[in-house]
């Protein structure tokens, strides 16, 4: 399992609502800390479907940067503000 593989995809920076306001996501593991503990709706179909993505990913079945692409589309759906994280 590769929970902590930081440069499997590009980073995403999240604008979260509470007391977790601002994460950035370049690890699984941190990927799935944010879908579990901090996301502010887990009943949505794309979270439901980013939750399953980032298992998958962490145990290799599917491409991290797939998994990105999911959690992107689970982010504009609660709301969420995604931005690219560009490392220089």
């Amino acid at each position: 399992m590769n929970w902590n593989t930081s440069s499997a995809f590009t980073p995403v920076g999240l604008a979260l609502r509470g007391p977790a306001t601002h994460k950035i996501v370049c690890t699984l593991g941190a990927a799935a800390h944010i879908l579990i503990k901090d996301w502010p709706s887990d009943d949505g179909e794309e979270y439901v479907a980013a939750v399953k993505a980032c298992v998958d990913a962490i145990s290799g079945q599917i491409a991290p940067e797939q998994f990105r692409e999911a959690l992107l589309r689970a982010a504009d759906e609660a709301g969420i503000a995604a931005l690219t994280v560009v490392h220089r």
